[in-house]
């Protein structure tokens, strides 16, 4: 068996040396949104940081007869990464650099040379047509324009998912920004490449290099640093006390590292960790070493943060007053932990008594009142929680980045050690544009993911019943319209794309703890509203419960219950409407004026007819034709106000519908061509997107 290993940046290991493809024992795509975000936002901080190479990892390739790479470890980052070069494709307007990015997706053919056009990666069988049609050609708007039940398998399922995350993340930089962000991730984003001919061999490699041993964790390291600079008399006891305050975290080296990276943040108000080990010795530990004073770290700074970590981990079972955790559980519904260096910095300074070993933190430990943990600032904890959650919340529904996030974080930190009155710290404070974003958010003109609406949802649950409503284990956010509306449907009356208008917006969906696949063959609305009432657990919430006296739903209705929720969150998170206005009318007016730069506000969200129309690149009338000349096929669809109409006057909301049911296909969009001029309605489309 022959290994070869090299170090290689993304350029050069999507290129013609390299074809993959994933044998189909390997398990199917299964990144979601986190993981996609996660790593656009680590290439994003380490591209304005720019201090050398972003190393992402190790490719196990074995090396076939045929010429193939298969792909024993590295499947998620290469699919991710030619999502990311999708995009990237999508968004770019220079044809060099547009004939660049397609060049990394596939390998262009050479008739004279007897070279094939095909694609860099190909995936499993059952998925490798979906994404060589949707990513891998470029067609982005067919792929935005699938409903949920015209994909076959989850891996596409995620494929469609990430691709919105990475279109909704990337739309947002200007174009400058954007090129900066590819230029980095394919000439400094690096992968060591692992090459054999053995497959037997290949998992023995990647066995070695990833399941074997157990590395330390940070807190191992840490511990014997700052043990080592105890005099041997109190060494061993000092030693044993760190793994009891560490021990609550057990061996979740993710939280662990996440904890250690907030003591830093909080230390030094530096946002990002490059390298946490290197980073909190420097910043942190040499000054308490350097002085003879690692008990005093460890009394003073690991006990007392450690046991309000733990707080924050499980807010319910504290012995503190229950408004403070009810705001506690609240933070502990967002999908991110940014917040918590500010939590964490303002329990440890509101809490007495921590550092006494007797004091008793959670209710299971108590022994005596006297010990409890108590407050010596309640109202001033109570007001830094809230202002916290109204900037989280806000920050999560305008999807700001890792980065910018901790860095809101670092200076509310900052100001809170100055002891600044709460009103005039600037962490706390949400610009007028920011509120305006969020209100675009939340009206559904710009896209929000699946997690967020659940969020949405609680939050204007609690603040119309006054309280905080227990969440049952299982808490999803499902649409009253199906899916999917089939003939004969309730809903199939509806005026043709009032469906689509509601399909993503937050007044369509309903919190119930029946799972999502529950709903998938149930057309019926007073079905639908019986599934989602049934559960005694999910009418604990109010928006909820009021389905159960509802006989019939109507657009009407749905615009009545989007406002509703609108004007609860705007309540919950202080969002100033009048501001909201006065920012929509500059923006307005900024986007007219020549020499005004301005970020982009397109988003993946499914586009509507109706909104095209509006826009003026559709009008009522025009023809769009599908030749399909090796079934001697011709297929002809009509612009309507609110869709298409086909040549037997069936009405269709999306052009991947009428696709669907004329010719039996989810084809792309550009086979629809316009009459009039030619032009792929996939062209139209993304204009429209980016008038947006």
């Amino acid at each position: 068996m022959s290994i070869n290993a090299s170090e290689k940046p993304l350029s050069k290991v999507f290129t013609a040396d390299y074809r993959f493809a994933i044998p189909a024992f390997q398990r199917s795509y299964s990144w979601h949104n986190v993981q996609m975000k996660q790593l656009i936002e680590d290439v994003m901080d380490a591209c304005a940081v720019h201090d050398g190479p972003y190393f992402l990892g190790s490719l196990i390739l074995v090396r076939d007869e045929h010429g193939m790479h298969q792909v024993i470890d590295g499947q998620q980052r290469l699919v991710s990464l030619s999502i990311i070069f999708a995009v990237l494709l999508t968004l770019e307007e220079d044809s060099q650099l547009h004939a660049s990015l397609a060049g990394l997706l596939t390998e262009a053919g050479d008739k004279l040379r007897g070279i094939e056009t095909e694609p860099r990666l190909r995936l499993r069988e059952q998925d490798e047509e979906f994404f060589r049609e949707y990513v891998q050609h470029g067609d982005l708007e067919a792929l935005f324009d699938l409903r949920d039940t015209d994909i076959a398998t989850q891996a596409q399922r995620n494929i469609q998912q990430n691709t919105r995350c990475a279109y909704d993340t990337l739309a947002a930089m200007t174009d400058d920004e954007r090129r900066q962000f590819a230029a980095y991730l394919v000439n400094d984003v690096m992968f060591v490449i692992v090459t054999t001919d053995d497959i037997s061999g290949a998992y023995r490699i990647f066995d070695v290099m990833n399941m074997r041993g157990m590395p330390l964790t940070p807190s191992d390291v840490f511990k014997a640093k700052v043990v080592s600079g105890i005099s041997s008399a109190a060494r061993t006891v000092y030693a044993r006390y760190w793994d009891d305050i560490m021990e609550p975290m057990g061996d979740e080296n993710a939280r662990i590292e996440r904890f250690f990276a907030d003591l830093d943040l909080i230390f030094t108000r530096t946002p990002i960790c490059e390298s946490l080990i290197a980073d909190f010795t420097g910043h942190v530990l040499d000054g308490y070493i350097r002085k003879g004073q690692c008990i005093e770290f460890i009394d003073d700074v690991l006990r007392p943060y450690a046991i309000c970590d733990e707080i924050l981990h499980r807010p319910s079972e504290s012995l503190l007053p229950r408004p403070v955790v009810d705001l506690l559980c609240a933070l502990g519904d967002y999908p991110y932990s940014d917040w918590k260096p500010v939590a964490l910095w303002a329990l440890v300074h509101s809490l007495d008594n921590l550092n006494d070993p007797d004091t008793v933190v959670f209710a299971h430990g108590e022994r005596n009142a006297s010990q409890r943990v108590s407050l010596h600032d309640g109202e001033r904890l109570m007001q830094i929680l809230t202002m916290l959650d109204r900037v989280t919340g806000i920050d999560c529904l305008n999807g700001k980045s890792e980065l910018e996030r901790r860095t809101r974080a670092a200076t509310i930190v900052r100001d809170l050690k100055k002891q600044s009155p709460l009103q005039r710290i600037a962490g706390f404070s949400v610009s007028a544009d920011e509120q305006r974003l969020a209100m675009l958010h939340l009206r559904g003109e710009l896209s929000i993911d699946a997690g967020m609406r659940r969020l949405l949802l609680i939050r204007a649950n609690e603040q119309l019943s006054g309280e905080r409503i227990t969440r049952p284990r299982s808490l999803n956010a499902v649409p009253i319209i199906p899916e999917r509306v089939p003939t004969g449907s309730q809903f199939a009356a509806w005026p043709a794309g009032t469906c689509d208008y509601w399909a993503q917006r937050i007044g369509n969906f309903v919190l119930t703890q029946k799972a999502p696949r529950y709903f998938n063959a149930v057309d019926d609305f007073g079905a639908r509203r019986d599934l989602m009432v049934r559960d005694a657990s999910s009418r604990r919430f109010p928006l909820t419960r009021v389905l159960r006296d509802l006989e019939v739903i109507t657009p009407q209705y749905l615009e009545l219950r989007q406002r509703q929720i609108i004007d609860l969150i705007a309540q919950a998170w202080h969002i100033d409407r009048g501001d909201v206005a006065i920012a929509e009318q500059q923006a307005a007016a900024a986007a007219h004026t020549p020499g005004v730069a301005h970020r982009s506000k397109r988003t993946s969200k499914r586009v509507a007819v109706a909104e095209v129309v509006r826009a003026g690149l559709l009008k009522p009338g025009d023809r769009f034709v599908w030749n399909r000349p090796r079934k001697h096929e011709t297929w002809i669809i009509t612009v309507t106000e609110t869709g298409f109409q086909g040549e037997d006057g069936t009405e269709y909301a999306t052009p991947t519908a009428a696709a669907r049911q004329i010719g039996g296909s989810t084809a792309s969009l550009n086979v629809w061509k316009r009459e009039s001029d030619g032009r792929a309605l996939s062209d139209i489309w993304k204009a429209y997107r980016a008038m947006m």
